[in-house]
């Protein structure tokens, strides 16, 4: 899966490690959530987008093989 959160966090100049700490996660967990190693459970996912305030399909993106099924 596809997601914006290494660009949400560049925006607001946070390293993994300052968004892993708000969300309570490892930054390992961070850098593979965002090189797409790791896909966080819906909890989490939810905690995410919270903390951007913004939508989990704002945030996490389908691949495109995806969208057409």
């Amino acid at each position: 899966m596809k997601n914006r959160l290494k660009q949400l966090r560049a925006e607001r100049a946070w390293s993994q490690g300052d968004l892993a700490e708000q969300l309570g996660i490892s930054r390992q967990s961070v850098n593979a959530i965002e090189t797409g190693k790791y896909d966080p459970s819906l909890p989490l996912a939810f905690r995410i987008a919270d903390l951007f305030s913004a939508r989990i399909e704002d945030i996490f993106l389908r691949d495109a093989q995806q969208q057409e099924a």
